[in-house]
């Protein structure tokens, strides 16, 4: 460090702070993309109540798929209606957009836009402060998973598949086609991304990675029949579950299964997508229970029936995780055991994952509201 001031040492360890703080993990004030963050982990820095109170309802009036996504202190969440709605984070309505079909399908918040397909196909750009629609780009078939997205330079890309088949890479400026990637099936969920790939599951059960600059195939991985969730991602592995209860960690570099765990028994499917955090990857099985793996060799840690099917995607928060079923209970799990440290009864069933934002759980249900809960 010769030669330099101490005002300049100042700046150097700020750097360092901001670049160490930024590669820890997802923002506790933006969960921007129904998993959290482009790897799709499902998990957020910081803490939520351990015993929280519900706080406010919105009504949709239509039933609630569509996980909730918050950032910039508003709530978007979409409705079987065909209605995206922008909350404030007291409940407040700020604008509604009626789109063409009904909403299943999570939004992204980027760049003061949101993002978010509907069951015609349709891909909307909608301005965040108002509500207006930008653009708008449609696909050959419905579209059931979120938006992800891809910066390179100045240029932003969004990936979302279609029950078309494709993969589509649309400018999030423009909304014009950048390439499509045709798999052989539908495509349900959302494409990780990772170091300049998009990793997605399907209907035709492989593992799909894609260059995101050029839309070529990188590798193809046969990893199940049916996988209706997302995977999440974390440098060279892959966690992914399936229709016929498999849930397997995947080599994406070697395109070879790690480890693979199955309930020889029971074989029911694995609907809801992973979250990971430290060394336990956590999901949701149609046996009722929520699973607990050791990331890195597949041993079940431990798992809590929660009474009824989940289908909803889990969520990480710190040491807690946020688990829901399809008879309407809201659960806080311990991390590390699986302990249930709280537990609420909406009474409707929850199909998305929550949405965690400063230290709220925002997260919608089958009666058709939007409920927040915290301090």
């Amino acid at each position: 460090m010769r030669g330099v001031t101490l005002s300049g040492k100042c700046l150097i360890l700020l750097f360092l702070f901001f670049l160490v703080k930024s590669g820890t993990g997802q923002n506790s004030g933006c969960w921007n993309i129904f998993r959290g963050n482009q790897r799709l982990t499902g998990s957020i820095s910081g803490n939520i109540p351990d015993k929280p109170k519900l706080l406010w309802s919105f009504p949709t009036g239509s039933m609630i798929k569509s996980s909730p996504v918050v950032c910039q202190d508003k709530i978007i969440a979409g409705s079987t209606n065909g209605t995206v709605y922008c909350l404030d984070m007291n409940g407040k309505l700020l604008w509604q957009f009626k789109s063409s079909n009904s909403i299943e399908s999570s939004a992204l918040i980027l760049e003061n836009r949101v993002y978010l397909g509907n069951l015609e196909g349709i891909l909307y750009a909608l301005d965040l402060k108002s509500g207006n629609k930008i653009w708008e780009y449609r696909c050959d078939n419905q579209i059931m998973g979120s938006v992800n997205w891809y910066q390179s330079g100045h240029e932003t890309s969004l990936l979302v598949g279609s029950y078309d088949f494709y993969l589509h890479c649309v400018d999030a400026k423009t909304g014009k086609v950048k390439w499509k990637y045709e798999s052989e099936n539908y495509i349900n969920g959302a494409a990780a991304i990772q170091n300049g790939q998009a990793l997605f599951g399907g209907c035709d059960g492989f593992l799909h990675v894609v260059d995101i600059l050029t839309g070529k195939l990188v590798r193809k991985i046969n990893v199940a029949t049916y996988v209706a969730g997302s995977v999440a991602v974390e440098g060279s592995k892959a966690w992914v579950g399936d229709y016929d209860g498999r849930f397997s960690q995947v080599d994406t570099d070697k395109g070879t299964i790690g480890w693979k765990w199955m309930d020889a028994k029971v074989k029911l499917p694995f609907l809801a997508s992973p979250a990971l955090a430290a060394n336990s990857v956590v999901s949701g099985n149609h046996d009722k229970h929520i699973y607990c793996f050791d990331k890195n060799d597949g041993k079940q840690i431990w798992n809590f029936n929660t009474g009824n099917r989940v289908e909803a995607s889990p969520v990480i928060v710190g040491k807690r995780i946020i688990a829901a079923n399809m008879r309407g209970d809201l659960f806080i799990l311990n991390l590390s055991d699986g302990r249930i440290i709280w537990k609420y009864e909406l009474g409707s069933a929850i199909i998305s994952n929550p949405a965690v934002s400063n230290n709220k759980i925002v997260v919608g249900a089958s009666d058709g509201y939007v409920h927040c809960f915290g301090k």
